[in-house]
């Protein structure tokens, strides 16, 4: 995204949390080409949206993305690398807690999305208190041609049930002004402008007092009527499923490969 930063208060490889106006703080994932992130990264990015939501002068952050798109998903080389079931149990577990990360982060948190935003990229943002979107921005779950189940949780966040369906079974996407029009979305921008939007947004929302925006946070999550974390770990009991079957890996070798007419 290449939010403009000042005061870098901590960062790895992969993540980064910058301070980039008084209360807020963005965290930046950057790993290149496409943002799709190895394990140790979803655990990293958990890490450092929790650490941005317990710092008791922060009182909004922004997630965001540089490089091409907001997030491909997870690195499915290091899966078809994996000699056994570990590398499946260890990726559950870290798309988990980076999108539990987000919904629980003490503050409202705005993701400020430009590219494609697929597969886990629909988890953190589903997961979201609010989306900016550049008008490039696309989101969707190709988990069906990936071998891979889950984030239904989420993208039915974003629309509405048989919506949500449709794109799930044809692993189609939908654009960002699309989603404005469902109310998903709170402002789609040229991509040049995407960093002052969120980060316009951001301020507003810090403004407030910040113990009191903690307990609307909590407060608005209570009344949930979803449970994301216990939805989402369901959804991922049938991803590991198909692994242990065989299947996942059947459909992972296809990948990239032309389709074939049906019946062929």
């Amino acid at each position: 995204m290449g939010v403009s930063t000042t005061n870098t208060t901590s960062t790895t490889d992969t993540v980064s949390i910058t301070s980039t106006a008084p209360g807020v703080r963005t965290v930046t994932v950057d790993h290149p080409p496409v943002n799709a992130l190895p394990v140790r990264a979803w655990y990293e990015l958990a890490d450092a949206v929790r650490a941005a939501g317990r710092d008791p002068d922060v009182r909004c952050v922004v997630l965001a993305a540089a490089g091409r798109g907001f997030n491909a998903g997870v690195d499915l080389k290091e899966l078809q690398r994996a000699e056994d079931n570990t590398a499946l149990i260890d990726v559950n577990r870290g798309c988990a807690e980076a999108f539990a990360a987000v919904y629980e982060c003490e503050v409202p948190v705005v993701a400020a999305v430009a590219g494609h935003c697929l597969g886990g990229g629909v988890g953190l943002v589903g997961n979201a208190d609010a989306i900016v979107a550049a008008d490039d921005a696309t989101f969707g779950l190709p988990e069906l041609d990936r071998g891979a189940l889950g984030a239904a949780t989420h993208l039915s966040r974003l629309v509405p049930q048989h919506l949500m369906r449709a794109l799930y079974f044809t692993s189609r996407t939908v654009s960002a002004q699309e989603l404005h029009g469902h109310g998903s979305v709170w402002r789609v921008v040229p991509r040049a402008e995407l960093d002052a939007a969120a980060l316009e947004l951001a301020q507003e929302i810090a403004r407030k007092d910040g113990t009191l925006l903690r307990l609307a946070k909590a407060a608005i999550n209570g009344i949930d009527p979803m449970d994301v974390r216990r939805s989402y770990r369901f959804e991922q009991g049938f991803t590991f499923e198909a692994g242990l079957s065989g299947v996942a890996d059947r459909v992972r070798a296809t990948f990239g490969q032309p389709e074939r007419s049906a019946g062929a």
